[in-house]
This record gives C-alpha cells, sequence and structure tokens, in this order.
C-alpha cells in the first residue's frame, strides 16, 4: 500500500480560504501575528506525524469584488499577509522532521534575491524547504510591485520559465561541490577556481555573476507548483517534484493527473517522480452526527461578502455585478481561469448561482470535505488520494486542530534508509539531476 503523507496548509494571517470562521469563539487566527503561537503549531504537526506545513502566500490583495477591499478586510481574507518566510528558521528549530513549503512569485521577486532567500532558508532548516511556485493573479500587486498592468496569464508562465532557468543555474551551476574548504592553514576560506558566474541573458532577465550563497543541503529546495491552466501543468511537469491540486471528486482527480504525467513524459521526465498532493478538508469529532453537527456550526459562521470578496479576486472577475441568486455564465478572464471554469466542469447539470459559489467554498474553499468520526474519514482520505503517494490536509479552524485527534497517528518508525536526510521535505524526485544540474556558460 502507498504512504499518504500530510501536510498542513495555513496562511501567515488572520484568515485564509474558510469565509468568517475567524469569528469562531475557538479560531485563534489573530494569534498570526505571535512566534509563540507557530511554533507551538510545528510542534504539533511534528508529534502528530505531520510531513510538513505549506504557506500560501500573495503580494497583493482581493480588491476586485465591489471595485475595493473593503470586503476582504472586513472579513480578513488574506490581510492582514505577513511573511510566512520569517516563520521558518523558528519552527525549523523547533522540530527535526517536519517539511516547510513558503509560495514565492515569479512576477514580481527576482531569481537573484530569491535563489540567496531560499538558499538561507534550506541552511537554516537543514534541507527542509521547499518552494511553490506561483506567477501571480491579482492586478492589486501588478499596481503596487510591478508596472501597473498585470501580464497577460500566459505571458507570465513564460516569464516563470526562464525564472526558474535562473534560480536553477545559480543554485547548481555557480559553486561547485567542495568549493568551500573554510582552510585557515592556507588562509582559503572559499577556492575562487570553483566559483562561476551563470552568465545567464535572456528575455526578462541578465544575470551575469555568481550565486551570492555557498551551496546548501539541498542545493535546490524541493520545487511545488499548482498551475491549473495548460500553461501551469506544462511548467509543473518541465520543472516541478510535486504538484498541489483542488480536485473535486475522484474521477476529476484521477483526469488531472493523467494530464500532468502525459506532459512530465513530454518534457521528458520519468512521470513516476512527481509527487501529487490534494487537497481536502476534515472535519472530525467522535462520531459522524458529531462530526456533521460541528459542520454545520462551521457553516452558520460563513460570509457571504467574505466568500465573494475571495472569489472574485481568484477569478478576476466582480461577482457584486451578479444576482445572488441568478445563474451566471462563464466568461473569459485575465486572473484564475481555472476557478471560472470550475464550477460549470464540476456539476455541467447545474446552474451555479453567486450564492451557491459562496455556500460551496466558504468552508475550505472548493476542494472535498470529509466529515466524520476519525477512522472512516482517514479511510475516505485514504481512497480519494490512493493514486499517488502524497496528500495534503486542510485546517480550517485553527483552534480546533489540537481537538482532531483522530489524524494522530502513532509515530512511526523514521529508519535512515526510507527517509535517508529524516525530513519532510525531502528529495522527492529521485532522478532530479538531469533537471537540476544545467551547467552554465561556464560549464561544470
Amino acid at each position: 500500500m502507498n504512504q499518504m503523507r500530510l501536510f498542513a496548509f495555513d496562511f501567515n494571517g488572520p484568515a485564509h480560504l474558510s469565509a468568517g470562521l475567524w469569528r469562531h469563539p475557538a479560531d485563534r487566527g489573530r494569534d498570526y501575528r505571535s512566534l509563540k503561537y507557530w511554533v507551538e503549531y510545528a510542534k504539533m504537526l511534528e508529534d502528530a506525524c505531520f510531513d510538513g506545513i505549506f504557506f500560501a502566500d500573495n503580494v497583493g490583495y482581493h480588491d476586485v469584488y465591489k471595485g475595493s477591499v473593503d470586503a476582504a478586510l472586513k472579513d480578513g481574507a488574506q490581510i492582514p499577509a505577513n511573511d510566512p518566510a520569517y516563520l521558518i528558521p523558528a519552527m525549523a528549530a523547533a522540530t527535526k522532521h517536519l517539511g516547510f513549503g513558503v509560495t514565492s512569485t515569479t512576477a514580481y521577486d527576482h531569481p537573484y534575491a530569491l535563489a540567496r532567500k531560499f538558499s538561507t532558508l534550506d541552511h537554516l532548516t537543514n534541507g527542509r524547504i521547499g518552494w511553490n511556485v506561483v506567477t501571480s493573479y491579482s492586478d492589486s500587486a501588478a499596481k503596487n510591485l510591478g508596472t501597473g498592468v498585470q501580464k497577460a496569464h500566459d505571458d507570465r508562465y513564460e516569464l516563470a520559465e526562464e525564472f526558474i532557468e535562473v534560480a536553477l543555474k545559480l543554485w547548481e551551476a555557480s559553486w561547485e561541490d567542495g568549493s568551500v574548504p573554510a582552510d585557515a592553514a592556507s588562509g582559503t576560506y572559499t577556492d575562487p577556481t570553483r566559483i562561476h558566474p551563470i552568465g545567464h541573458q535572456g528575455k526578462h532577465f541578465t544575470v551575469p555573476g555568481i550565486a551570492l550563497c555557498e551551496p546548501s543541503p539541498q542545493r535546490t529546495p524541493v520545487i511545488f507548483q499548482a498551475g491549473g491552466s495548460s500553461k501551469g501543468v506544462a511548467l509543473a511537469a518541465a520543472t516541478a517534484e510535486a504538484v498541489f491540486m483542488n480536485a473535486t471528486s475522484k474521477a476529476g482527480l484521477k483526469k488531472q493527473v493523467d494530464t500532468l504525467r502525459a506532459k512530465a513524459v513530454e518534457a521528458g521526465r520519468d512521470p513516476s517522480h512527481i509527487a501529487v498532493l490534494q487537497m481536502i478538508t476534515v472535519i472530525t469529532a467522535p462520531t459522524d452526527a458529531e462530526a456533521q453537527a460541528k459542520y454545520e456550526e462551521y457553516k452558520s459562521y460563513v460570509s457571504y461578502e467574505g466568500a465573494m470578496a475571495r472569489y472574485s479576486g481568484w477569478a478576476g472577475l466582480d461577482m457584486s455585478a451578479f444576482d445572488p441568486d441568478v445563474p451566471f455564465k462563464n466568461v473569459k478572464t485575465n486572473a484564475g481561469q481555472t476557478m471560472v471554469d470550475l464550477f460549470s466542469k464540476m456539476d455541467p447539470t447545474k446552474e451555479w448561482t453567486p450564492r451557491d459559489i459562496a455556500d460551496y467554498i466558504g468552508i475550505g474553499r472548493h476542494v472535498p470535505r470529509h466529515r466524520g468520526q476519525p477512522p472512516d474519514s482517514r479511510r475516505r482520505a485514504h481512497l480519494l488520494g490512493q493514486r499517488d503517494r502524497h496528500q495534503r490536509l486542510q485546517h480550517r479552524a485553527r483552534g480546533q486542530v489540537p481537538g482532531h485527534q483522530g489524524l494522530r497517528r502513532r509515530r512511526r518508525p523514521r529508519a535512515a534508509a526510507a527517509r535517508a536526510d529524516a525530513h519532510g521535505l525531502r528529495r522527492l524526485d529521485p532522478a532530479r539531476e538531469p533537471l537540476r544540474r544545467r551547467p552554465g556558460p561556464a560549464g561544470r
């Protein structure tokens, strides 16, 4: 039987995907400002044998709904938004095995600075860091960080391809193995003959020099990707080691996985070397009835305005222009086309209204939900993810996480043979060398 791996999914702010749930008396979202909270969270996840925690991030904000950020601000809809990267060293220092995935954008970061950032995090976590590659969709980010105009969807992915190429050169082709002897006798900390400028000159980036950091434990962080569009899938198939999916059914998940695997073959990769993580929301209680009651209680806190603020931002479509109770038709958008098409594809027989969408995404966005006593929830979650060897778990009410005893497993042995580097974000692609070690112009 394939081993199911669990990742928590969170955001460094008071509220993430669930609209209005921050108002629940047991929710601890407002503790996001406390480092102690995140350290306790990391310890809890490791004690529960989670493999890692993945942090979403957004350098923009949801201001599409009603042409204003007001609804997002009122519901704490991914704003305030602190930078999650600063949490990682403290969480890593308090744990031994937990891996950390951090989102960074190719649209507004620069590969030279990003390579330094993730090398530093890889050093400080002793090789437990991963980079979630996103191309960004927010017009507000473009206005505040870019030219003021969001690049077209396909153009953002073209830029991302070159961005990743530059980062890989910096991580893999600039500093040779053994380039840092730190030899006091000869007075040589770094051997200059083993350091090479990457000499990159492309359409979007010119990076002639050497990397700033010496090689870290992984050299290159584990690369995650989550794009659902054709361009996003092609990028993931060519570069990612793990791909996040948000399928709403087993059939939908199988179709997405099959497409990804086929694209990986086209890119010259072994498709089995790409791990797949399916996002789910799990609500447990001692009995099925209590779990259902807990779910209904959570739903009572859902905010229509908060849900629409999120969806409008993801889709790039102002949902206030539509009657909440009248079905709307799909439109083309420069932001999140996947989100616009999602509901019509999920149930072609249903005519979705904005209120239907708000109700559906109000708890945990649009991913599958599993409610019941722990053994049954585990069984159903495993059946959903059994096609692949990784599974991501999404927690909704932060204050309720410690009570999810059903998700705690007896500590499993972490034998060196099975987990050679003893880290949750271990090297996922055993055949990654051809992908990673692309020599720069200076050669290796």
